[in-house]
């Protein structure tokens, strides 16, 4: 059996090569199989296979040295999908450390960021109190997403306890589905809603209401910053 490796290209990247027949390194299907078993309303499942999956790659994957795992190798790809994807599983949980850890290492494997990790990342050392960590990535995240400016108005709200009015003027403007969506007293994830965001052209309501259930749990958390948007 070939054991597994991280085999170089010409473009000074890696491949994560193995055996076919060792399904354990497997990313694509180790991916596939933990959506199945979301599908299947196993979600502890999904979970457990992920984790799993990032420890066995964190072993493969040598303490000195840059690694970058090549982009275009499709069981690659896999891999850093199953690290964002298990990463998100503990952003979900609140187990900050382990979110950020596993987003650090993703964005060592992806320094071109492809799966836009920075955001959940940024989301994440605020959550933390590590602010100085966030100031050092919150430039790298474009100001074309809400996420921007979400993140901007929580971090002065986490530091100072006040939204500064001038970003929430600047949020209203060029977001305002998002605006009112975060503003809004109820949520509901009903059949226009599914419908709307599982189609190829999903509309700005639906996309704001996606990203306040993927951060929702934060608000809850972390109480005091929608009140404060609400009445600002």
């Amino acid at each position: 059996m070939i054991k597994p490796q991280l085999r170089p290209t010409a473009d000074q990247t890696f491949e994560i090569v193995a055996d076919p027949q060792d399904r354990s390194w497997d990313f694509v299907g180790i991916l596939a199989r933990s959506r199945r078993e979301e599908q299947q309303g196993n979600i502890e499942a999904a979970c457990n296979t992920r984790y799993h999956a990032v420890q066995r790659l964190e072993e493969l994957i040598p303490e000195s040295g840059e690694v970058i795992l090549e982009w275009e190798d499709e069981n690659s790809q896999a891999a850093l999908e199953v690290i964002y994807c298990s990463a998100i599983d503990h952003f979900l949980i609140g187990d900050w450390e382990m979110c950020a850890a596993m987003l650090e290492m993703l964005l060592e494997l992806d320094p071109e960021d492809h799966l836009e990790a920075t955001i959940r990342l940024a989301y994440t050392y605020l959550a933390m109190e590590e602010y100085d960590s966030y100031d050092d990535i919150a430039n790298d995240i474009s100001d074309k997403y809400a996420d921007k400016e979400i993140l901007t108005l929580w971090s002065e709200f986490r530091r100072t306890g006040t939204l500064p009015a001038g970003e929430v003027r600047n949020f209203a403007k060029r977001f305002r589905p998002y605006f009112d969506e975060f503003r809004a007293d109820e949520h509901p994830v009903d059949e226009c809603y599914l419908n709307d965001i599982a189609g190829e052209r999903p509309s700005a309501a639906a996309l704001a209401r996606e990203m306040w259930l993927q951060t929702e749990h934060l608000w809850a958390q972390f109480g005091g910053f929608i009140e404060a948007l609400r009445k600002a």
